[in-house]
């Protein structure tokens, strides 16, 4: 039997973690669940943002589904998510963005975003030179450069999706930006029958409101990807829709990248399409394939019928019963 690391924060993290579960386990798939805590209830309780043993069971187990985990905005701890990629060298980002449910005008929206996961300004490099004056330094290096890209191209090969566009601010950032893209260029010339176009992020922003169906593999740099994602949310409907992994090497962490949204936490409200939705790429990644697709056929199938759709959809379904619909359509 393969273990899981179950990762469960605070706010509505504990009632989409368990529906995630339900789902994984109604597959039939052999799933063991290791089930930590991390947050700030953990380190109000314990004086540590992690359970304890957490570290040792991602160590072990080596893939993780992780619920949301709050982190303060302008101070306090940093964040959890950060931590773990890069303690464990997470380096890809990988956000399918698809249209379901009939919830946007975009009707043909099917696009991969490949965020390098590690460095940029999120490498958390800064320093106050005065009370008035904050320094961030942005870090891009080409072995980490080479690793995003030839993780994007191999993807488009073996999904049969056939083009890359790499995105940056090369024209302004000409070193930084620029050496990503010169590694992008030199991948691409090993993959001759992807096509491959090169867009500046502004651009890009532009395009995909205008028409995303243009796109097929986004590749590009951390903060880029992180804006560009929750750009992409939005044209499908929102992040309570969309997975998201994080790989490394020999390490994987797959989560929702929606909030804790406390203020709707135990009430059976919360929708957990987006952790039910990681758990099927979740599945995909341990050659569980098949009940990794049955899974996203049967969340595509329950949000087609709107009867089924919980609040944030503008529907009046709950947590338990829209998992129970999506656990009956699996069948």
């Amino acid at each position: 039997m393969k273990t899981i690391t179950v990762i469960i924060g605070d706010g509505i993290s504990l009632e989409v973690s368990n529906a995630a579960m339900e789902v994984i386990k109604a597959t039939g798939v052999n799933i063991g669940f290791d089930i930590k805590r991390a947050g700030p209830e953990i380190l109000k309780n314990t004086g540590s943002l992690v359970e304890e043993g957490l570290y040792e069971s991602l160590e072990r187990n080596k893939v993780a589904l992780k619920g949301p985990i709050s982190t303060p905005i302008g101070y306090g701890f940093s964040s959890i998510n950060v931590e773990l990629r890069k303690k464990y060298n997470l380096y890809a980002n990988i956000r399918p963005v698809k249209t379901m449910g009939g919830f946007s005008k975009y009707q043909d929206v099917d696009l991969v975003i490949f965020r390098e996961n590690t460095e940029d300004l999120y490498a958390g490099v800064e320093k106050k030179i005065s009370d008035d004056e904050m320094h961030s330094i942005k870090i891009i290096t080409r072995g980490a450069s080479e690793r995003i890209a030839q993780a994007a191209f191999e993807y488009a090969v073996s999904s049969k999706r056939r083009k890359v566009s790499v995105v940056t601010k090369a024209n302004i950032m000409k070193l930084t930006d620029g050496l990503f893209l010169e590694v992008a260029r030199e991948t691409s010339k090993k993959f001759k029958e992807i096509e491959f176009e090169e867009i500046l992020v502004d651009n890009m922003c532009m395009q995909l409101v205008i028409d995303p169906s243009r796109y097929d593999i986004i590749l590009t740099e951390n903060l880029y990807g992180d804006i560009l994602s929750d750009l992409c949310a939005g044209l499908v409907g929102g992040l309570g829709l969309l997975a998201s992994a994080n790989i490394g090497s020999d390490m994987a962490i797959f989560e929702a990248v929606h909030g804790t949204a406390p203020d709707i936490a135990g009430r059976n409200i919360a929708n957990p399409t987006a952790l039910i939705l990681s758990a099927a790429i979740l599945l995909d990644h341990i050659g569980c394939q098949s009940e990794g697709n049955s899974i996203r056929v049967a969340v595509e199938k329950t949000l087609a019928n709107h009867e089924n759709l919980t609040r944030d959809l503008m529907g009046n379904k709950g947590t338990n019963e829209f998992t129970e619909i999506v656990i009956s359509n699996l069948k």
